[in-house]
């Protein structure tokens, strides 16, 4: 599942403002990388960006200085090589990335997942009740059903029970469009994520 897929696609596809970036360039003899934020874009024309807080704004950076953009995405390894096109620092810092040519994609997830906007209902496994609907609150929890695959998924939660912890047994109830009711679906809890996270 990790084969790297060279494509142009659509900007839509793969740019969102606000998406954090990593910029690798070198500068003098040195190769060196610095976050920044994406504030936007002219398709086919330049990617605009935070001036990287790492760097002094006296410190310049020539136009066509070689350059690499890599970030995550929806579960994959998303760059491209481009180039430095301009950068300012009044009225506010900032830089001017050549738009990409192609885009390089490497999918990090073992198991491809589907999104979905399901609400579903976690309960503690090992919660023992003659009867499920009378389980009493505190040890169910509604949520929404975000991605979906074989080997896992995602919930989006306004708050974590606290017995909702890393390494926790849940057991997973909603339904899903042309296949029906899902229960008694048990799992893990891997990460822990903050309130209103996955």
């Amino acid at each position: 599942m990790n084969e790297i897929v060279v494509s142009v696609p659509s900007a839509a596809s793969f740019l969102s403002v606000g998406l954090p970036l990593k910029l690798s360039l070198a500068l003098g003899q040195q190769k060196v990388m610095y976050g920044t934020t994406l504030l936007g874009w002219k398709d086919h024309a330049w990617l605009i960006c935070e001036w990287p807080i790492q760097l002094g704004h006296d410190q310049a950076i020539a136009g066509g200085t070689p350059c690499a953009v890599s970030y995550l995405r929806d579960g994959k390894l998303v760059g491209y090589r481009s180039e430095i096109r301009d950068a300012i620092i009044l009225p506010v810092p900032l830089l001017f990335i050549a738009y990409p040519k192609t885009v390089e994609e490497m999918h990090l997830r073992k198991h491809l997942r589907v999104s979905t906007t399901e609400p579903v209902v976690l309960m503690r496994a090992d919660h023992h009740s003659a009867s499920e609907s009378m389980l009493p609150g505190s040890n169910y929890f509604g949520g929404l059903l975000k991605d979906l695959s074989k080997g896992g998924c995602s919930v989006a939660l306004v708050r974590r029970p606290a017995w909702l912890r890393s390494g926790a047994t849940v057991r997973l109830e909603f339904e899903l469009p042309g296949l029906g009711h899902i229960t008694n679906l048990d799992g893990d809890r891997e990460e822990c994520r903050p309130a209103g996270g996955q």
